[in-house]
């Protein structure tokens, strides 16, 4: 058969399998991200029915679909409630990273593979998925919730942490000297900060630049600046998500929402393509000898997510059901993860440690989603009500 042809079906058959999937999940009241994940594994390296005519399209797309998960949050928040929000989860972000980096570098440890690998596995524990995390809170309805902005300045703490670790991690991996690193991870500070010097000074004249009355002006200048500004995010060793939120943060006011308006259809297309190809880069075969210390390894890490979460939402204010549901949001990890293993494994770090950030992930993507829904049932939210009424009991007495 012809490549251009193939390429056409297998991507059609995928996009219409996720299609058919979204629809259940929804008839079953569950978030679609573990269903299309599972139709990456089938479909994917070892699976039943491998593919790979459309490869370089899911590719490209999955990192598409991060960029405008991330882009999407940013037009839902304004430059100052960025800055207060990260003033006010700055103690957050300090415990987020102790506690969740700590059991990675230990299990490294235990395992034997060196201070290297067990520096990388810490920062494939500590930071959560924004993409994942962003589709979670939009399926659920939460964007405009109270612990919302405390989940978001978690997420962009650890997005803007890992302008820091990835370049110092790089340097440990490929034996660079002290004075090299440095310089990578002041190039990458400086390249944040400017970013986020135009995002909060100067939002209102990017908005005045987007800004066009015709949808489709709109649409192509909005999601060419956010690929601009991504790219050369990434060029200089910052997140490309990062990038993409401080673009949604600069745009603000009706062009903000008439922005977002247009860019929700190709959101929501993109960022199933990126769950699936997350799926179709996996070998199941390669997660079974890793999976029990990767349940391990996810019990553990989920639990202290969790705790980070519920800290958090507390020190802000928020009521008991809502320091959960920060807390359970937070517990999915994604790609950071595999990116920093994929740089380990590059570099000549021991290969089992692919397989155990891949089958790791997957269990807190699958998990993930169905504890962020725990919150919502009857049953929790009678002990929450009940709970915050015995705190306050207390604190009268």
């Amino acid at each position: 058969m012809e490549h251009g042809a193939l390429v056409l079906i297998e991507i059609g058959a995928l996009l219409l399998g996720i299609g058919l999937l979204g629809r259940l999940a929804g008839r079953l009241g569950i978030s679609s991200i573990p269903l299309v994940l599972l139709l990456g594994l089938v479909f994917g390296d070892g699976g039943f029915l491998p593919i790979n005519a459309g490869e370089e399209f899911i590719s490209v797309g999955a990192e598409i679909g991060i960029i405008l998960l991330l882009l999407m949050l940013g037009l839902e928040y304004s430059a100052g409630e960025l800055v207060s929000n990260l003033k006010a989860s700055k103690v957050a972000g300090l415990l987020d990273m102790v506690l969740n980096a700590t059991p990675g570098v230990l299990l490294g440890l235990l395992l034997g593979w060196g201070w290297v690998a067990a520096i990388a596995l810490g920062g494939i524990t500590w930071v959560s998925s924004s993409g994942v995390i962003a589709k979670l809170l939009q399926d659920l309805g939460r964007l405009t919730n109270r612990e919302t902005p405390t989940i978001l300045s978690i997420l962009v703490i650890e997005d803007l942490a890992m302008a820091f670790y990835l370049p110092i991690l790089t340097a440990l991996l490929v034996g660079m000297d002290l004075g090299a690193g440095l310089a990578t991870v002041l190039i990458a500070l400086a390249s944040v900060l400017v970013i986020l010097y135009l995002a909060l000074r100067h939002g209102a004249v990017v908005s005045r630049l987007v800004w066009s009355r015709s949808a489709e002006v709109l649409l192509l200048t909005v999601m060419g600046l956010t690929l601009l500004v991504a790219g050369l995010a990434a060029e200089v060793k910052v997140s490309s998500a990062v990038g993409a939120f401080l673009v949604g943060i600069a745009i603000s006011g009706p062009v903000a929402e008439h922005a977002a308006r247009l860019l929700t259809p190709l959101r929501d297309l993109f960022a199933s393509v990126f769950f699936l190809f997350f799926g179709l880069s996996t070998d199941p075969a390669d997660l079974l000898p890793m999976l029990g210390p990767a349940i391990v390894l996810a019990v553990v890490t989920m639990a202290t997510k969790v705790a980070t979460g519920y800290r958090a939402a507390r020190r802000a204010g928020i009521a008991e059901a809502g320091r959960w549901r920060a807390g359970f949001a937070l517990t999915p990890r994604g790609e950071f993860s595999i990116v920093i293993a994929g740089l380990a494994v590059a570099a000549g770090v021991n290969p089992a440690l692919a397989a155990l950030a891949t089958a790791y992930v997957l269990i807190t993507i699958v998990v993930g989603p169905i504890l962020a829904r725990v919150p919502d049932t009857k049953a929790f939210k009678r002990w929450a009500k009940g709970r915050q009424q015995q705190r306050r009991a207390r604190q009268a007495a």
